[in-house]
């Protein structure tokens, strides 16, 4: 298929390429197109933003967690019906897995879709040796797929010098420039962005970052260079439903649970597991009649007195996954799942208790990036021996995270054993990308089937 793409990266981290893309996707939205947002690796918080602040959704586009053929396939399915891709990349334009790779980054995910790409600058205390900087990206790997300059932190008169210069020396077009601005700056927090609904007047500042891009952008260029992406195809796994009748999967989402991948979602629906949503602040019980549950990550941390009042609803859900419902728990869902967390502040708050144990904060960031989960024993999703690909990160510790699976990094002899598993629950801090095994999916859609037609027997 013809899908006019662009990929957005940085020589590194904090290089601008949030900003300029969450610019650029609204200025497209203001110029009456429909773009989709794709994000390189494995986050939560960027896709969140663009679909409840833009109300666009894309998808992640991960190399370790995919091939060539199913990523492309990705791309193609979220992008069909759309203007164009865009694709915001991920740390340093060439950093890997393992820090030594270019696997699985922004160069492998540009060059596996045969995605031009605009490289953002950061101009701040620096002139002609941009030039170098960026010559040296381009002959780095061949071809880089690198097609275009964009300018970062850059003042209007230092635009008018540097871009002539940039062109000539490295022959790439300067398609752009973005203004220091801290009114349009955004907050961080742990991995990443903080949350829609945490940031006030967000909107406002994207329409001023659209506005100045409106007069700072060469927006016909950047079209122009995105429609000069070759056709693309690509393949996912074809899934049928394990049931006739649509099977009633509870996931939690709100502001305490947001880290879903959309891809999971819908790999759910396509098993015939139709989501229905509720919360665990405000909702005293889970959706009538469920068939499974979802507890998602999140930041379950920052509303631990509001999750605790809740007593109906920890009640029921303690009862239900103790009475075999399938439930998947990923990091804090897994959180939730223990008998209390304590906060920052060294107060304990009671959680739903299906687990003996507590959980306190780690001190810092804990077992941060890729891993391959083995099973030890047969479980929910897989049989023993059985893999999948999946990340892990979190601020706080379990008593007891479990040891139904290995957890093995990438490229280093790092492991670990995490997850308690059983027949009907799945809970750990690792978050799984169900198209890296589909299989694991279908386990857990079959166990949710097999409750349903136990029920309907009794």
């Amino acid at each position: 298929m013809n899908l006019p793409r662009i990929l957005i990266a940085a020589p590194r981290s904090g290089g601008g390429k949030t900003t300029l893309v969450c610019g650029l996707l609204r200025l497209l939205q203001k110029k009456g197109l429909s773009p989709a947002p794709f994000k390189c690796g494995p986050d939560f918080i960027d896709p969140l933003f663009h679909r409840e602040l833009l109300g666009l959704s894309g998808a992640n586009l991960d190399l370790f967690f995919t091939d060539e053929e199913q990523t492309r396939g990705l791309l193609t399915k979220y992008g069909a019906g759309h203007d164009l891709a865009v694709l915001e990349g991920v740390m340093g334009y060439y950093d890997g897995v393992g820090g030594t790779t270019e696997t699985a980054g922004s160069y492998d995910l540009a060059r596996a879709t045969r995605t031009p790409v605009l490289l953002v600058l950061d101009a701040r205390g620096v002139s002609l040796s941009l030039a170098a900087e960026v010559k040296g990206f381009l002959s780095f790997r061949t071809p880089s797929q690198i097609a275009g300059l964009f300018l970062n932190r850059c003042t209007t008169s230092l635009h008018a010098l540097l871009a002539p210069v940039l062109e000539r020396e490295t022959g790439l077009p300067v398609l752009g420039y973005l203004p220091p601005d801290e009114a349009v700056s955004l907050e961080s927090r742990h991995l990443g962005l903080v949350t829609p609904d945490d940031t006030e007047g967000l909107l406002e500042k994207l329409d001023r970052l659209a506005e100045t891009l409106s007069g700072t952008l060469r927006l016909d260029a950047l079209l122009a260079l995105a429609r000069s992406a070759p056709p693309i195809e690509g393949n996912l796994p074809e899934m049928e439903p394990v049931c006739g009748a649509p099977l009633r999967l509870a996931v939690a989402r709100d502001r305490a649970f947001c880290f879903y991948y959309r891809e999971n979602l819908d790999l759910l629906r396509s098993l015939g597991a139709e989501p229905v949503f509720f919360s665990p602040l405000a909702d005293d019980a889970l959706p009538k009649d469920c068939d499974g549950l979802y507890l998602g990550g999140g930041y379950p941390e920052l509303w631990l007195r509001e999750l605790s009042e809740n007593a109906p609803l920890l009640r029921q859900i303690r009862r239900e996954v103790q009475g075999s419902l399938p439930t998947l728990a990923e990091c804090g869902g897994f959180l939730y799942l223990h008998r209390e967390i304590a906060g920052k502040d060294g107060r304990t708050f009671p959680a739903a208790g299906v687990f003996p144990f507590g959980a306190a904060p780690a001190g810092g960031l804990r077992r941060f990036g890729y891993v391959t989960l083995t099973a030890a024993r047969d479980t929910m999703l897989c049989g023993a021996g059985e893999s999948i690909r999946a990340h892990e990160f979190h601020y706080w510790e379990s008593g007891n995270p479990g040891d139904a699976f290995t957890a093995a990094k990438p490229l280093r002899k790092t492991a670990w054993p995490c997850i308690h598993a059983e027949r009907s629950l799945f809970a750990g801090f690792p978050h799984l990308y169900f198209t890296a095994n589909p299989s694991f999916a279908a386990r857990f859609a079959g166990r949710m089937a097999e409750r349903r037609i136990r029920k309907e027997d009794a």
